[in-house]
């Protein structure tokens, strides 16, 4: 690496050269950090909805060789990078390491989950992932990780299953950027797509709680329709496929009596852009948390459908989001056996 120290990791970019970490096609993970650094032995990485589902697609739920190239991508480019989605996950390991100029507020020995994305994190496995079956987005590993000035790391709390805590920290943002937006109204509708899964149903506690008089949430099958009512979590729950714009507007409009003020999108897989924009009313919102997003479709969909909407792109961050998400977790017995209920299936 050359002498100088970026705060944003540009020391690390191999190529191509003048790009930040996330755009760049490799970075350098080797071991020894600059003195704003931070190195941590990893203990699990967190494969992103839509990477996984995208990877496992691709070789038909052969976990040998979901598992073989990850360790490919990983190996290639320094970094979990899904060439294809373009996302990555997160990550959870032990503080290894601490520059004597590092403003992150960890010490050695700290158990953390990083809360930006593999997708710019230098990271090296040296196990092989042998304990990773290929099957299931969390991924146990052994290797390391290194954090920059500008990174965000959260200290996993005592009191909650650290695999709870990963789960529950990868899509910390959807519930903070859901209850800001929902703050911004009065009283409003809130449509969740994909309420069943991680990122909908803190979405549809988050709602509930900052204001929203009715909250729905919107499941491609019964299984997930059934576990959603007996979680409480949402006012009501609709059984409609996100990718049909006509069919889920229907299904929304069908039980608030109109379209959504806010509609949060959480489906991990494309075409869900126009169905979402169709769902909601003039002057509302909708709030994109999809890696699986086009956002150009949603863009010329909306104008082609003369939407007065605005349109949020989810970007994972919001000031105090770890905490808060966490928080809803420990408050809300319904959202919590749903993350449980998952842990246990993977």
């Amino acid at each position: 690496m050359e002498s100088f120290s970026s705060p944003v990791g540009l020391h690390r970019v191999v190529e191509p050269a003048g790009v930040l970490p996330q755009a760049a096609y490799r970075l350098d993970p080797s071991p020894v950090i600059r003195s704003d650094e931070v190195r941590v032995a990893v203990e699990w990485l967190n494969l992103d909805a839509a990477s996984f589902r995208q990877l496992s697609e691709k070789h038909a739920g052969d976990g040998a060789a979901v598992r073989a190239e990850v360790l490919g991508i990983i190996g290639d480019r320094g970094k979990m990078h899904n060439p294809v989605t373009g996302s990555g996950g997160m990550l959870v390991g032990v503080v290894a390491e601490v520059g004597p100029d590092s403003p992150l507020p960890v010490k050695p020995g700290d158990r953390v989950a990083t809360l930006v994305s593999l997708t710019l994190t230098p990271l090296v496995v040296t196990d092989g992932l042998a304990g990773w079956d290929g099957r299931g987005e969390q991924v146990p590993c052994a290797g390391h990780a290194i954090l920059f000035a500008r990174s965000i790391v959260a200290v996993l709390p005592d009191d909650l299953d650290p695999r709870l805590s990963l789960a529950v920290l990868d899509v910390c943002g959807a519930p903070a950027l859901t209850a800001r937006t929902v703050r911004r109204y009065d009283a409003p509708t809130v449509a969740v797509l994909g309420g069943g899964g991680k990122s909908g149903s803190l979405s549809l506690v988050a709602a509930a709680r900052s204001g929203a008089r009715r909250t729905v949430g919107v499941v491609p099958v019964a299984a997930e329709r059934d576990r959603l009512l007996a979680a409480g979590v949402a006012s009501d729950v609709v059984l409609a496929d996100a990718r049909d714009p006509v069919g889920l507007a229907a299904a929304v409009t069908g039980v608030l009596g109109g379209p959504a003020d806010v509609t949060v999108v959480c489906v991990d897989v494309p075409g869900c852009e126009h169905g979402a924009v169709l769902a909601t009313a003039s002057g509302g919102t909708v709030v994109f948390f999809s890696m699986a997003t086009s956002f150009a479709a949603a863009a010329l969909g909306a104008e082609g459908l003369a939407a007065d909407v605005t349109m949020l792109i989810g970007n994972g961050y919001v000031p105090g989001h770890a905490e808060y998400a966490l928080g809803l977790v420990r408050q809300v017995p319904g959202v919590r056996g749903l993350f449980e209920d998952r842990l246990a299936a993977d």
